[in-house]
């Protein structure tokens, strides 16, 4: 069992930042996130986006965002639990009991939600047979591009993700791209290196096709696929990727009792806090009057939320505000030589 002040689900940028707000006040912390990477909706749904709203940065992508608030934890010593979702919370005296889908057991009296709309889950293949190969021969992310390497692969997707997969691994793999329509929503310049591959006989470019079934034994050994016309060609393939977005899920939130209204939860504005003592929900995923969709409204909920956290995790002590300009404590917390 890990024993913290604070637990935090979600490691987006609204987590991230509420992590160094906690940390900054003398206050551990741990965080879990669904996803197998740190950045959350920023990296998964659009890391060369631009953002406009992040006070003094004129403009920044969601990984360069994702890559600062890194860079502003590396003085604190904070463990994230990747890949790992929330599925149980119940309360033990004054603490809450966490477990994960891996079996880790948390107990925090503070928790605080900052998982956007929910924990993302990729779109996956509509036909059924294809779960028997997920993480096998299907995939719907890249973890560890080499076991292409010599190997068939066909590519599902139109945008982004799936423009620059087919282009990375037609060096060394053989690829196919299918599409469920003639039009792409990646990049003009990666869409014109697919292009490119094409006609060099490096990439098999399918478009107004989709899945149909898959075949195989043990491993999977050919997929059907379908034109828009119901015209059906095999192809011989040893992996399919699928890159067709993420969708959101509340998940096993909706059961620890919080008010919910429309997947979100309600708070109050002083603290942040639902109405579950020391559960709090800032981001995305907190309502309340005025609130505003906004990056930097979450820098401020999570900011608020963290010094709310102080009062359950230490009770005997008097949090004292300081400023990071004048306090020697929170110099030596960051590591900040000098006076």
């Amino acid at each position: 069992m890990i024993k913290t002040d604070a637990l935090i689900i979600g490691a987006g940028p609204t987590g991230l930042f509420t992590a160094h707000q906690l940390k900054l006040i003398g206050l551990d912390c741990e965080i879990v996130d669904n996803l197998d990477k740190i950045g959350g909706q920023c990296i998964e749904l659009y890391p060369d986006k631009p953002i406009y709203d992040i006070p003094a940065i004129p403009e920044c992508t969601g990984e360069e965002l994702t890559n600062n608030l890194i860079n502003q934890l590396k003085p604190f010593d904070i463990k994230f639990h990747l890949s790992e979702r929330v599925e149980e919370v119940k309360k033990i005296d004054e603490n809450w009991e966490v477990k994960t889908n891996k079996g880790t057991i948390f107990l925090t009296p503070n928790i605080i939600i900052a998982g956007g709309v929910g924990s993302f889950e990729p779109r996956k293949f509509a036909p059924k047979e294809c779960e028997k190969y997920e993480d096998k021969s299907i995939f719907y992310s890249i973890k560890d591009k080499t076991i292409f390497s010599g190997k068939t692969v066909s590519i599902f997707g139109g945008g982004d993700s799936a423009l620059d997969w087919a282009v990375e691994l037609s060096s060394k793999s053989k690829v196919n791209l299918v599409h469920r329509r003639d039009e792409f929503r990646g990049a003009k310049s990666t869409l014109d290196k697919v292009y490119e591959l094409e006609k060099a006989g490096k990439i098999n470019l399918f478009t107004k096709y989709q899945l149909k079934t898959v075949k195989g034994d043990g491993n999977l050994k050919s997929i059907d696929i379908q034109h828009d016309n119901k015209d059906l060609k095999t192809l011989d393939t040893d992996f399919v990727l699928g890159f067709f977005g993420l969708i959101m899920q509340l998940g096993p939130i909706a059961n620890w009792g919080l008010n919910i209204d429309k997947k979100t939860i309600t708070v109050d504005t002083e603290k942040f806090e639902t109405n579950q003592k020391g559960i709090y929900a800032v981001g995305d995923i907190c309502s309340y009057p005025g609130k505003l969709k906004l990056i930097l409204s979450g820098f401020h909920e999570g900011a608020l939320a963290a010094r709310a956290c102080f009062k359950l995790a230490r009770p005997n002590e008097k949090y004292r505000f300081e400023f990071t300009t004048s306090s020697k404590t929170i110099k030596n917390r960051l590591g900040v030589k000098g006076d």
